[in-house]
């Protein structure tokens, strides 16, 4: 298991540091950037956004499991839970959720402890060659027959 965590301020200069941290998370574990990188500028996004209360951090959590990376944003809004909405045709924004819904193999939100939640995506990561973290082992040039 790898695993990366960050506790950052919940404005949109914390949430911008979050994707770029985890962007070099991800290319420091030799995982592919996207779609990651644009899940968690949105779930950050929406930590700094809808979940922001002055005084209280929200938390990046990656980590690596097999062949799924679940990326988690805890956030201290714990009673405002997230849902897709679909915006009107004109609006600039409101369509954060849809993307990640769009992006990822599964997502949800888990309340607790008060006065938490935690906004969680995972994604199915390809193996990468010699990437332990992944499983991966071989050299992606040779090829084996049986």
């Amino acid at each position: 298991i790898r695993n990366f965590s960050v506790q950052l301020s919940p404005t949109p200069r914390g949430a911008r540091l979050a994707r770029l941290l985890a962007t070099e998370q991800l290319r420091n574990w030799g995982l592919p950037l996207d779609p990651a990188r644009h899940i968690v500028a949105e779930l950050a996004a929406n930590a700094a956004l809808h979940g922001r209360i002055p005084g209280r951090d929200f938390l990046l959590l990656l980590y690596v499991v097999a062949d799924t990376l679940r990326i988690e944003v805890t956030d201290t809004c714990g009673d405002r839970f997230p849902h897709p909405q679909h915006a009107d045709p004109e609006a600039e924004s409101g369509r954060g959720l849809l993307l990640v819904e769009a992006f990822v193999d599964r997502w949800g939100f888990s309340e607790g402890p008060a006065p938490r939640k935690t906004v969680w995506a995972e994604v199915t990561v390809p193996p990468m060659p010699r990437n332990p973290c992944c499983g991966a082992t071989g050299d992606p040039l040779k090829e084996t027959r049986g």
